[in-house]
């Protein structure tokens, strides 16, 4: 249960991380912010296994944050250009 709450609070700070980095306005409320954080989180860990894989018995990824915040940039450029 407790591994829920971190999931919420991790993306909820990647996704406010990626909306201040994007340039423009972005009408995303909180719980898009967090869906839009945890996405990233996904597409990122997708993206950091492509290229090395963690060492066996770990549970983090040393590029996981940075990769999760540049997941949920590309998803929030994919927003814009389509839900527009």
């Amino acid at each position: 249960m407790l591994h829920f709450i971190w999931y919420i609070i991790v993306g909820f700070i990647v996704g406010l991380v990626a909306r201040a980095i994007m340039p423009g306005a972005q009408h995303l409320g909180f719980i898009m912010t967090t869906i839009l954080g945890i996405a990233g989180s996904i597409v990122g860990g997708l993206i950091a296994r492509l290229f090395s894989r963690p060492e066996p018995g770990s549970s983090f990824h040393p590029a996981g944050l940075i990769l999760s915040i540049i997941g949920a940039i590309i998803l929030l450029l994919l927003w814009g250009k389509f839900a527009t």
